[in-house]
C-alpha cells in the first residue's frame, strides 16, 4: 500500500508500526504530525501455523495444537520494514520510532540470552520448544485445574478474569510444558510472550509489557499467583512465576529501549531510535480507532475477535478475559473479552464445505468466494434459512471460557443451500458478540458505542448483520491497518512526540461514526433467532449436556491412544 498523493516534506517525522498477525506481519509508515499512512508492506510467515506437523521434521502434532517458528518474526523485520520505507519514498533518517503489536497469548520458551529453545541444537523435533500460538488449545486440562483450585481457594485474582483462566494464556501453557516435557521446562530461563521477545530482538533488552502481563500473565495488583498456589497445582511448578515469568514490566507507550546496531541492519532504520514497549494487537488498536473513552467497545474482527473497552469503574464481568488498571490507556480500567473463532470459521467453511461449483461461479463473476456467498444470501429474509448455529468451532473464549466446546449448525434439511449455512455462521458470531455486550451491561459496565476494526469490516452485509443483532449503531475505524496504526501511535509517544497515548490518538487516529444503523424490522426478527441461540448456548455450554466434551475426549483417545 502506497499513498503517493500524500505530500511529504523533508521536515516530516515518521514512525513505523509493525503488526504481527496469525499468518503474517505488516509494517506501516505513519507521519507523526497527522497520522497519515504513507505506505505499508507485509511478509507471510514461511512456516505459517503448525497445527498438524512440525515443519522441521514432519513430526505429527496432537489435536488442538498450534505452533509457530520465532525466526519467521525476525524475517518480517528484515523484509517488510525496508519494503515499507522504500514504498513510502522517505529517508530512513526521518523515522524516529518503532512500535510493535502481537497476537496473544502467544508465549515461548527461551534460554537466558533470548534464544528460543527450538533453535538450541537437538530440540527442533520437540513440539514444546516452539512458540505456542494464541489458538493453541491443548492446555485445556491444565486450565481446568487452575480454575478449580483458584475457585476452591477463593484466589483474589480470579474475579479479575471473570472467574475463569483460559487455556490460551501463559500459565496454562506453561503448566502443560512442565507436565509434558519437563526437560525443556527445566531448560527454560524465560517464559515470555512473543510480543516481548520481538522487542528484545529490536532493543537487546527484555521488558515485559503491562498489557500481556495483566491480561495473559495473571499479574494483578503488583503480583503473580503465589508460590503456594502454583505448587499446589504441581510441586515443580511452584517457582514458575518467580523463576520463569517475573521480569521488568514496561508501561504502554513507554520506550523499552533503542534500536540496536544489528536490528538497524535488519530494518534499514537508524540505530538508537525509540522502540516502544510491546502490546497486544487488539488493545493497541484502541487509540487508532477513537475508542479510548469509557463505554466505547472496540471489536477487532479478523480470524478471531477481541473486544476491548475502557471504564472508570472496576467490576466483575463473568467470562471476561481480564480487567487491568491501565491495560489500554492510563487512568482507566481496560476490559477484554473475545471470540476465539470468527473469520477462521468462515474460512474453514468455504474451504471444506462449499462445493467446487460455487468457487467456479465466483471466479466467473470476478468475486471472491466470500463475496459470492454473501451476494447469494444477503436478500433472504431474516430466518428464511431455518437455521441457527453455535460459533464454537474454535471453542468459546467469552463468556464461557471453554475450548472443549465445538460448533453446531441446527436445522439443516435436504434443501439447505451452502450460502444459507454461511449466513447462519455470520449470525452465530454476531449472536456471540451480543452475549458479550449484554453480559458487560448486566455487570455494570454498559457498552455505549460499538466500534469495529479489522479485515472483516470490509463485508458490509456482515457489519449490518451485527448492527441489527446488537440493536446498536456501528462505527468503523477509518484505516485498513488498525493494529499497525496503533503501534505507530505508541511509537510516537515512546519517541517523545506526544505526552501520552490518548493525546496521540486524538491526532493520529481516525474513526467513522455510526456508519451502520439498525433496521428495526430485521432486529425484531433476529431477536427470535437470538432466543434460540441462547437456548442452545445454555444447553451445550452451561452444563445441560456435555456431549461436546465427551466427543473431544473420544477424539483424543482415537488419535493419540491416550485416555482423556
Amino acid at each position: 500500500m502506497a499513498q503517493q498523493s500524500i505530500p511529504i516534506s523533508a521536515d516530516d517525522r515518521f514512525v513505523i508500526g509493525i503488526d504481527y498477525g496469525t499468518l503474517s506481519g505488516r509494517a506501516l509508515v505513519v507521519r507523526v504530525a497527522d497520522g497519515a499512512e504513507i505506505a505499508s508492506a507485509s511478509h507471510d510467515y514461511a512456516h505459517a501455523v503448525m497445527d498438524t506437523t512440525l515443519a522441521a521434521t514432519g513430526r505429527r502434532l496432537p489435536p488442538e495444537w498450534a505452533l509457530q517458528v520465532p525466526s519467521d518474526y525476525v524475517e518480517v523485520l528484515k523484509t517488510a520494514v525496508p519494503a515499507a520505507v522504500r514504498a513510502a519514498g522517505i529517508d530512513p533518517a526521518q523515522v524516529i520510532g518503532v512500535g510493535t503489536d502481537f497476537t496473544a497469548s502467544t508465549p515461548m520458551p527461551v534460554i537466558a540470552d533470548g534464544t528460543p529453545l527450538n533453535e538450541v541444537p537437538g530440540f527442533a523435533d520437540r513440539p514444546h520448544a516452539y512458540v505456542k500460538l494464541w489458538k493453541h488449545h491443548a492446555a485445556q486440562g491444565q486450565a481446568d485445574r487452575i480454575n478449580e483450585l483458584a475457585a476452591s481457594r477463593a484466589e483474589s485474582w480470579l474475579p479479575r478474569y471473570g472467574g475463569l483462566i483460559s487455556s490460551e494464556w501463559e500459565f496454562a501453557k506453561g503448566l502443560q510444558l512442565l507436565e509434558e516435557d519437563p526437560e525443556l521446562y527445566a531448560l527454560t530461563d524465560h517464559w515470555l510472550e512473543a510480543a516481548d521477545w520481538i522487542v528484545w530482538q529490536l532493543t537487546g533488552q527484555y521488558v515485559r509489557n503491562a498489557c500481556t502481563a495483566g491480561y495473559k500473565g495473571i499479574y494483578q495488583d503488583g503480583s503473580y499467583p503465589s508460590r503456594e498456589f502454583l505448587g499446589a497445582l504441581n510441586p515443580a511448578f511452584a517457582g514458575f512465576a518467580d523463576d520463569k515469568v517475573a521480569h521488568t514490566i514496561g508501561q504502554l507507550g513507554d520506550s523499552a529501549g533503542t534500536l540496536t546496531a544489528e536490528a538497524a541492519g535488519w530494518t534499514g532504520l537508524p540505530e538508537g531510535i525509540a522502540v516502544s514497549v510491546g502490546n497486544i494487537d487488539a488493545h493497541v488498536t484502541a487509540p487508532a480507532a477513537g475508542a479510548v473513552e469509557p463505554g466505547q467497545m472496540l471489536a477487532i474482527m479478523g480470524t478471531s475477535t477481541c473486544h476491548v473497552m475502557n471504564s472508570d469503574v472496576l467490576r466483575e464481568v463473568p467470562g471476561m478475559c481480564g480487567v487491568v488498571d491501565g491495560g489500554i490507556v492510563s487512568g482507566l480500567y481496560g476490559y477484554e473479552a473475545g471470540q476465539s473463532g470468527v473469520g477462521d470459521i468462515f474460512a474453514w467453511y468455504v474451504k471444506n464445505q462449499v462445493p467446487p461449483s460455487y468457487h467456479e461461479a465466483a471466479d466467473v463473476a470476478g468475486l471472491s468466494i466470500h463475496e459470492h456467498l454473501t451476494q447469494l444470501v444477503r436478500d433472504q429474509p431474516v430466518g428464511g434459512h431455518g437455521l441457527v448455529a453455535l460459533d464454537w468451532q474454535s471453542g468459546n473464549r467469552s463468556v464461557l471460557v471453554d475450548h472443549e466446546l465445538s460448533g453446531v449448525v441446527l436445522g439443516t434439511t435436504l434443501t439447505t443451500r451452502p450460502e444459507e449455512i454461511y449466513r447462519a455462521l455470520f449470525e452465530a458470531t454476531a449472536f456471540g458478540t451480543r452475549v458479550i455486550v449484554e453480559t458487560f451491561g448486566a455487570s455494570g459496565v454498559p457498552v455505549t458505542e460499538f466500534i469495529v476494526a479489522g479485515g472483516l469490516l470490509r463485508n458490509s452485509f456482515l457489519m449490518q448483520t451485527y448492527c441489527d443483532i446488537l440493536r446498536m449503531p456501528i462505527s468503523t475505524i477509518a484505516s485498513d491497518q488498525g493494529p499497525a496504526l496503533g503501534s505507530a501511535i505508541h511509537a510516537a509517544v515512546a519517541a517523545g512526540a506526544y505526552p501520552d497515548i490518548r493525546s496521540a490518538g486524538q491526532v493520529m487516529g481516525r474513526v467513522n461514526r455510526a456508519v451502520y444503523t439498525p433496521d428495526e424490522a430485521a432486529a425484531d426478527a433476529y431477536d427470535l433467532l437470538f432466543s434460540e441461540y441462547t437456548r442452545l448456548y445454555d444447553y451445550f455450554g452451561r452444563g445441560g449436556n456435555d456431549v461436546m466434551h465427551r466427543l473431544k475426549a473420544i477424539k483424543r483417545t482415537a488419535l493419540t491412544g491416550e485416555i482423556s
